[in-house]
């Protein structure tokens, strides 16, 4: 093995060795060592190469076995959100919960309620955290009464996984005044009854607008105690940075407050709504970190959740499971003049832009904006992003390639809802291409992998089987033509994510001069049978030389248990404020005190 060390044998403070190392660097793929000094490599090769590094106080860090990578660089998530799903009533399907129907849906509200009794009623709201109608045997949404029937007296809302929808029950349905002469907010839906009255479902901008007047008597204190579960979540899967997207201008402040204390333990990056909050980013957006915390760039929503069809298409619905009209093809939750003149904004500033599109007509947007904006402004090289890109049109990646656009694709999806997308949303045929990898890798593009959560569980491994594998939950393998190797899927939670970022000189590999930012597996992905990848472990995290997560000092994949705001319902509900105020949506009414 060819050394890849300093010509000074400076003394390291760190030296890692006794397991395979996989560099994600095409010149060295494999070493067997490394050496740390200062935070950063300084020697990458054999053992042979990096021992004359040994200081008297240098450290060794034996792997034991384990296999050591670059640590994983976020392509598309919500770190402060993420909280959310530690702190709230568990309403997720198997593997992640055990919510399979209507009935177990109760079930697990009057336990939590139960279980949480003072701090609900101190609270005087009960939150669940997503639940799917994909996964539930009735197919459906709850409605109302179906949570009336957990508490009549207590506003309930339960939030679904995709976290565009989401459900109440009559006292919360009385407290923001929804009733049979409400209309629908712009860029938002509220489901009803043959009668007219709403049934409890509310879609996009009408579940964001009820969350504030619900919510808004308990105080801002769940920013702190999320934005740390949150980076302790994302350090337990082996992420050492993740991204806040969509962020408020709170949120991020909160990022900067807890950082600065030292309680995020991975880098974040944000990205404020480019609706809401231009000025603000234009202050902030840096491609320098303080205390780990940087504004780099903002977020752009046009439409919304593919599973819960409220995705833009550009063509109708497969067979859609509700009460849509004929046709029905989803709708934008902004106009084609607020995506024009924000990404407008953005080439003229320089200001990378991230965008949610996850329908054909929501690309059509898109690109349609980002051609516009390149003609006016030229390229900018502010390496512009689609997020999640779930239906597509071949034509459509071409165009994307064609503008210069990194795809953060959300394979996880082929797990999740690939048997509800082939039954449901796209039909059996466009189902094979949903997250479309095979078509990026035919163009020579990098790609992005990504969990979006709180949508699901940062689980890196989840990650990697579904973007390798793509195997259903039923077992089907939908859309075979785009199933990857293992190390192209490991370079889309590591080196091209932290391209996207502007962060590929620092991160992303194990190179000498980058950041010592390191995760260990239970075992070597690439020696794996590809069908057991979910069932590797993140066993440390360690950033910039730290040791930020340890699975067997902690018994647990989350490593949230020692968190004191762990069980805490009335943190949890708190939480919800931070996500109503990133949505924008102003209201009208105010919960009585």
């Amino acid at each position: 093995m060819a050394p890849l060390a300093l010509s000074a044998r400076e003394p390291a403070d760190t030296i890692y060795s006794g397991g395979p190392i996989l560099t994600i660097d095409d010149d060295q793929p494999r070493a067997e060592a490394v050496a740390v000094r200062d935070g950063r490599i300084i020697a990458v090769g054999s053992v042979e190469d990096v021992m004359p590094h040994k200081g008297e106080s240098t450290q060794r860090f034996d792997l034991a076995g384990r296999a050591m990578l670059p640590g994983f660089v976020d392509s598309h998530g919500h770190v402060v959100f993420g909280g959310l799903q530690a702190m709230s009533a568990n309403l997720l399907a198997p593997p992640d919960g055990d919510v399979t129907d209507i009935a177990s849906l109760q079930r697990v509200l009057r336990n939590w309620i139960e279980t949480n009794r003072d701090a609900v009623e101190s609270a005087g709201v009960v939150i669940g955290f997503g639940y799917d109608n994909a996964q539930l045997a009735e197919q459906r949404h709850p409605k109302r009464d179906e949570l009336d029937a957990v508490s009549a007296e207590l506003p309930i809302m339960i939030v679904h996984q995709s976290g565009h929808l989401g459900v109440a029950n009559s006292k919360t349905l009385d407290i923001v005044g929804y009733d049979v002469n409400t209309k629908n907010p712009a860029g938002g839906v509220i489901q009803r009854d043959a009668d007219g009255r709403p049934n409890g479902v509310l879609e996009e901008y009408a579940f964001f607008g009820t969350l504030l007047p619900v919510l808004q008597q308990l105080g801002p204190e769940a920013f702190d105690a999320f934005a740390v579960a949150g980076a302790k979540l994302w350090a337990s899967y082996g992420y050492t940075t993740g991204q806040d997207g969509r962020s408020s201008e709170a949120s991020v402040k909160t990022l900067d407050a807890m950082a600065a204390d030292g309680k995020i333990p991975i880098d974040v990056v944000a990205y404020p709504d480019v609706l809401i909050a231009r000025d603000f980013i234009g202050e902030r957006v840096s491609r320098d970190y303080v205390n780990g915390i940087r504004v780099g760039g903002c977020k752009l929503t046009i439409d919304g959740s593919p599973q819960g069809f409220t995705a833009l298409r550009d063509r109708p619905y497969y067979r859609p499971v509700g009460n849509y009209p004929q046709g029905y093809k989803g709708y934008a939750a902004v106009t084609e003049e607020q995506v024009s003149e924000a990404v407008d904004w953005c080439y003229e500033n320089g200001v990378q832009i991230i965008t949610h599109a996850n329908g054909e007509g929501a690309s059509d947007m898109l690109v349609a904006a980002l051609e516009a904006a390149q003609s006016r402004y030229g390229d900018p090289g502010n390496r512009p992003a689609l997020i999640h890109g779930q239906f597509l049109r071949e034509e459509q990646v071409d165009a994307y390639k064609r503008l210069g656009v990194f795809m953060s694709l959300f394979p996880m999806h082929t797990f999740y809802w690939g048997d509800w997308h082939r039954e449901h949303t796209v039909g059996p045929i466009d189902g094979e291409n949903i997250s479309p990898t095979g078509w990026l890798m035919d163009r020579g593009m990098m790609f992005g992998s990504h969990h979006d959560a709180p949508v699901a569980f940062p689980n890196s491994m989840r990650i990697l089987d579904a973007t390798v594998t793509r195997r259903t939950r039923s077992g089907d393998i939908l859309g075979p033509h785009h199933r990857v190797d293992v190390l192209t899927a490991l370079k889309a939670l590591t080196i091209w994510p932290a391209w996207q970022h502007f962060e590929e000189e620092s991160k992303g590999s194990i190179e000498i001069g980058k950041r010592a930012d390191f995760v260990m597996l239970s075992e070597d992905p690439t020696a794996v049978d590809p069908e057991t990848l979910d069932e590797l472990r993140v066993m440390a995290t360690i950033k910039d030389d730290v040791l930020i997560y340890e699975r067997d000092r902690l018994n647990t994949v989350s490593g949230l248990e020692s968190s004191p705001f762990m069980n805490d319902p009335v943190t949890a509900h708190r939480f919800l404020h931070v996500m109503y105020q990133a949505s924008g949506v102003q209201a009208s009414v105010r919960l009585p005190r």
